[in-house]
């Protein structure tokens, strides 16, 4: 494992040469000094000032200084909601997360959400967890030392940091789990302004949505109201000192990556080498290349397609679409354990499937950005700006369904249930998940388990809540989810019974959903397989002494090799819904007969699970 990582497999190391096309890309556009207004000049413009590391230390904490005046001027909850209000107009909020969605009811329409949030450690178990106490202790030094760097005298800093400890200890008991938060109907309640505003009497939410220019009045989702009730009360209770540390601190908290090294250090020593393990930090230039990734992804991405991406890859992988497309309609039509009305709707759903492949066929538009070299910070805050704005101007509008949610350099891929579509970014069709001049099985192992794994979403605990049209809408009898769920959860007990580090075990239902997708995405991908092996029998031979069914689970458990640092591992445990890989790699094999033939495996091999505890669901 590289020293400035906390995980190294195959999704990493093509996230390098990913990252190696996307340097020159920056590169070339900064050193071109192209017309300015162009994408080539406004990524130009954040790379060089982000790259300036001597401009930025001499800065110190200039650029945030005014933001930081303005909180210490809030003197009661009245100034300290209309802060909030200016700030999140700008893209700026931490206390709770808002924005656009498409609506769960109606989904092609979209609505704003409002969510929980406000937490600087990463789930609210961190807050409480007996095992978590050295991770406490820890974040309240660093929120002490960000406040001390930020000009906070050193005896304050420490009670202050205290305070804010307090604070989201606070939050996080308002808080849902990971795993709550896991059912749709835990992020949907839809309301008007009018009766949020009787959940939070001290925070307007006309003004809220005026301030934005958000036409949201009528109908938003507030979610986890719970939560809202103890924010409001905390506007109440919590005294305006306490309210501007916590603020203080999460200002400069977000901005550290972008000012002086003393910020960008304390930051990443908790975040990264506390928290996670990794040992050094990125050089310069991949820190700067991800400050432009999350500004002006899209852009960058429009500059790499040209660049690096064939179209004939585009061809292949639709073919490939297409014959994992047929093989999970077999399934389904062949399903001994669904009635005829359930099956019938999940068929609807099937043939609403939107696959979405290498990039966009609409690009962004970025004219309204305004970069230049003021700063590295001034340039990511007029970005967030932006972005924010872009994403709030779709409220009260239908959904794009040309818009992406992924960039084309990015490695992975995904499913999104208010679309009913699975997208596959450009970065990911390289080996070994996919190789144009591959045999079959490598291919079907690699990138065909993943274009499975992603349409299984739209059956798996969560995705199969939402009908063919994108609707939060039960399309099931109730007998034929009672099934479901007793499948489901062998399937939570097989994880369940994982142990990973330090006795700690993978949460089950936690990561149910990606189980439920490897495990249906690897089976419906050996299916289409074998249908690509019939349709060409020569390509059905073995290849370095291997049979096409062991290289395709063998090219499954390269895809899935992996290292985590400890710490990565642990943060990994409690809060990523996706289970550590070498569990991803053994665990829907150990499920499949066709594994156990392909190996000549045996009753009582480890990787044979007996008929009791094998978990057969699509």
């Amino acid at each position: 494992m590289p020293s400035d990582r906390t995980s190294w497999g195959s999704f990493e190391v093509l996230n390098e040469r990913s990252l190696a096309i996307q340097h020159a890309l920056v590169e070339q556009a900064a050193a071109a000094r192209p017309a300015a207004g162009t994408l080539e000049a406004k990524i130009g413009d954040i790379w060089r000032t982000g790259s300036d590391e001597a401009a930025i230390d001499a800065a110190g904490i200039a650029p945030l200084q005014p933001q930081l005046d303005a909180i210490a001027g809030l003197k009661d909850a009245a100034a300290i909601v209309s802060w909030l209000r200016d700030r999140y107009a700008l893209g700026q909020g931490f206390v709770f997360s808002f924005g656009g969605n498409a609506d769960y009811k109606n989904s092609g329409q979209v609505i704003a959400y409002a969510g929980q949030g406000g937490l600087g450690l990463p789930e609210k178990g961190y807050y409480f967890d007996a095992d978590k106490a050295d991770i406490r202790d820890a974040y309240a030094k660093y929120i002490a030392q960000l406040l001390q760097l930020s000009g906070t005298d050193a005896a304050q800093a420490g009670a202050q940091a205290r305070a804010v400890l307090e604070f989201e200890t606070r939050l996080a008991k308002a808080s849902l789990s990971r795993i709550e938060l896991r059912d749709p109907a835990k992020r949907y309640n839809p309301v008007s302004a009018a009766d949020a505003n009787k959940i939070t009497p001290h925070f307007d939410w006309a003004a809220f949505f005026d301030t934005l220019k958000v036409p949201a009045a009528d109908k938003f989702s507030l979610a986890q109201p719970g939560f809202f009730a103890e924010l409001d009360r905390m506007l109440a209770e919590v005294p305006a000192e306490t309210w501007q540390a916590y603020l203080r601190f999460h200002t400069v908290d977000e901005a550290a990556p972008y000012l002086a090294k003393p910020f960008e250090q304390a930051n990443f020593d908790f975040y990264a080498k506390t928290l996670r393990g990794q040992k050094e930090m990125l050089p310069r230039w991949k820190r700067t290349l991800d400050a432009v990734n999350d500004a002006m992804g899209e852009a960058l991405g429009q500059l790499y397609v040209k660049a690096a991406f064939p179209a004939e890859s585009k061809e292949q992988m639709q073919h490939l679409v297409q014959n994992l497309s047929a093989a999970l309609k077999a399934r389904l039509e062949k399903l001994d354990w669904m009635s005829e009305d359930t099956r019938k709707r999940a068929l609807e759903k099937w043939a609403s499937f939107t696959p979405k492949i290498g990039y966009p066929d609409k690009w962004r538009d970025w004219s309204g950005l305004q970069t230049g070299g003021e700063g590295f910070l001034a340039n990511m805050q007029a970005a967030q700006a932006f972005n924010y704005r872009w994403r709030l101007d779709k409220i009260g509008k239908p959904v794009d369904r040309t818009e992406w949610g992924m960039t084309p350099q990015t490695v992975n891929a995904y499913y999104n249930a208010t679309k009913n579509e699975i997208v596959f970014p450009a970065a990911i069709l390289q080996p070994p998940f996919f190789d144009a001049k591959a045999d079959p099985a490598l291919n079907y192992g690699g990138i065909g388990a993943v274009i499975g794994h992603e349409m299984m979403h739209g059956y798996d605990d969560s995705g199969s809540q939402f009908d063919a049209k994108g609707n939060f809408d039960s399309w099931w009898t109730e007998g034929d989810r009672k099934l479901f769920t007793q499948r489901t959860d062998q399937l939570v007990a097989q994880f369940d019974g994982y142990e990973s580090i330090d006795g700690q075990h993978v949460k089950g239902k936690l990561t149910l959903g990606e189980n439920i997708g490897d495990l249906g995405g690897l089976t419906v991908a050996y299916d289409a397989l074998q249908m690509a092996l019939k349709e060409n029998p020569e390509a059905d031979k073995p290849v370095d002494g291997y049979s096409e069914d062991q290289r395709f689970f063998m090219n499954w458990a390269t895809v899935w090799r992996r290292n985590f640092t400890d710490g990565e591992l642990r943060v990994r445990l409690n809060t990523d819904p996706h289970a550590p890989a070498n569990f991803r790699a053994n665990g829907a094999p150990s499920n499949m007969p066709a594994f156990a033939a392909a190996f000549q495996c045996k009753a009582g091999d480890p990787m044979v699970r007996d008929d009791k505890q094998r978990v057969v669901i699509w």
